[in-house]
C-alpha cells in the first residue's frame, strides 16, 4: 500500500543523551497552499534541532510534512505550527526552523521560529584552528 500523509510524527530514543550534538534535517520539496490565492507554495524547510531524550524519525517527518499540500496557510503560521508540533514531541535541548519560501511577486520570504528548552544552555563553542589547503600543517 502506498504511503499516505499523516499528523503523527514518530521518534526513537536519543542514542547519545549525555552529548550536545545537532541533528539537521533539509526538507526541500515542502509545499502548502496560499490562504489568499489557493496557489502552491514552495520551500526548503530546515530544521536543526539538539535532542533530549528523543529524535524525530525521518519517514515520519516526511509524511508529516507532506500533510500540509492541500492546507492553505500563511507562511509564519505553517512554519511556527511545525516548530511547536516538533517541540512538543520531541522536548529537545534547542530546536530551530527556516524556511526559505521561494519566490513569489518578486519577494522571498524565509521565517524562522526557535525552541529552548528551560534551563539549557548551549556549551561554549570551542575554537579550531583552520588550515588553508596545501598549508603546511606541521608548523
Amino acid at each position: 500500500m502506498p504511503s499516505q500523509p499523516s499528523k503523527t510524527l514518530d521518534t526513537f530514543p536519543n542514542p547519545s543523551p549525555g552529548r550536545d550534538f545537532q541533528v539537521h534535517i533539509e526538507v526541500p520539496e515542502f509545499t502548502c497552499l496560499c490562504p489568499m490565492t489557493g496557489q502552491p507554495d514552495f520551500a526548503v524547510l530546515i530544521i536543526d534541532y539538539i535532542p533530549d531524550q528523543l529524535c524525530v524519525e525521518l519517514k515520519s517527518l516526511k509524511l508529516y510534512t507532506w500533510s500540509f499540500r492541500n492546507e492553505g496557510k500563511f507562511h509564519e503560521a505553517v512554519t511556527n505550527e511545525i516548530a511547536d508540533e516538533l517541540a512538543r514531541t520531541l522536548e529537545p535541548r534547542f530546536l530551530r526552523i527556516t524556511a526559505k519560501w521561494y519566490v513569489r511577486g518578486g519577494i522571498f520570504t524565509n521565517v524562522v521560529a526557535e525552541h529552548r528548552k528551560p534551563g539549557w544552555e548551549p556549551q561554549p563553542a570551542v575554537p579550531l584552528q583552520e588550515f588553508a589547503p596545501g598549508s603546511n600543517i606541521r608548523g
